[in-house]
C-alpha cells in the first residue's frame, strides 16, 4: 500500500499553466502579446523593443513583472489585471479529459501556486472542473509578488499553511521551479516530454494521469520519499 494512501499528511503543490492544462496553443501567445502591448504603451517603446524587454526580464527573473517593478516602477496589480484577460477562457482551455478523475483519486491536500494572477488562476481551475479539489488557489499577489523560481514565495506558502517542506510534493512543468522546491526539501514531480532526468527528481511524468502510477509504487514507510 502506498505512503500517499496511508498518510494523508502529504500536500500536493501544483503549478497551473502547462501543468494542469496546455497553455502553449492559445493562452501563452495571447499573454505574451498582451505583455508586449502593455510595455509598449506604458513605457513608450516600439513593438520590437517592448518584445525584447519582456523576454529579457522573463529570462533574468522568471517573470516579466519582476523586472518591470524593479526597473520601471510598474504597478503589479494593474499589469497582471491588464495582461490576463480571457473572456473566452472556457473555449480555449486545452486539458486532459481525465483530469477530474486524476484529482478525485489523489488523496491529500492540494494547493495551486501560480506565477499568474489570482483571478486568472481561479477562473482557469474552475474552467478545468477541478476547483472543488483545491484547498487553496494562490496567485502571484498572494505571495507578495515573489515569483517562482525564487524561494520567497515557496517559504511564504510553507509558513502560512503550516507545512513541513518534506511533506509537500510539487508538480511542475518548469525544471527551475522544481529545483527550488527540491532545495527546500520538497518532493518533486516533473511533467514534461523532455528526455532529461536529473537525479534529484523524485518523479517524472508526461501527463497528469501518471501521478496515480507514481502514487501506487510508494514505499509504505512514513517519511520515505513518496516518488
Amino acid at each position: 500500500m502506498s505512503t500517499i494512501a496511508q498518510h494523508r499528511q502529504w500536500t500536493w503543490l501544483f503549478d497551473l499553466d502547462n501543468t494542469l492544462h496546455d497553455a502553449n496553443p492559445v493562452i501563452f501567445p495571447r499573454i505574451a502579446e498582451a505583455m508586449t502591448a502593455y510595455i509598449e504603451t506604458n513605457l513608450q517603446l516600439n513593438t520590437p523593443d517592448a518584445h525584447a524587454l519582456r523576454t529579457k526580464y522573463w529570462s533574468l527573473y522568471g517573470a516579466t513583472l519582476k523586472g518591470l517593478v524593479l526597473h520601471h516602477g510598474v504597478n503589479p496589480h494593474h499589469f497582471l489585471q491588464e495582461t490576463h484577460q480571457f473572456p473566452d477562457l472556457l473555449d480555449i482551455l486545452v486539458f486532459e479529459s481525465s483530469l477530474r478523475r486524476v484529482f478525485h483519486r489523489l488523496p491529500g491536500q492540494k494547493i495551486l501556486f501560480s506565477n499568474a494572477p489570482r483571478h486568472y488562476a481561479q477562473a482557469a481551475v474552475k474552467g478545468l472542473g477541478i476547483k472543488p479539489f483545491f484547498n487553496r488557489i494562490l496567485g502571484l499577489e498572494d505571495v507578495g509578488f515573489h515569483a517562482k523560481p525564487g524561494k520567497k514565495g515557496y517559504l511564504q506558502i510553507l509558513k502560512e499553511q503550516k507545512l513541513a517542506a518534506h511533506h509537500v510534493i510539487m508538480v511542475e512543468d518548469t525544471l527551475e521551479n522544481l529545483w527550488t522546491a527540491h532545495q527546500l526539501g520538497m518532493r518533486t514531480v516533473w511533467i514534461t516530454q523532455s528526455k532529461q532526468h536529473p537525479n534529484w527528481l523524485d518523479g517524472k511524468i508526461t501527463q497528469l494521469t501518471g501521478l496515480s502510477k507514481l502514487a501506487w509504487v510508494r514505499n509504505s514507510k512514513q517519511g520515505e520519499s513518496p516518488c
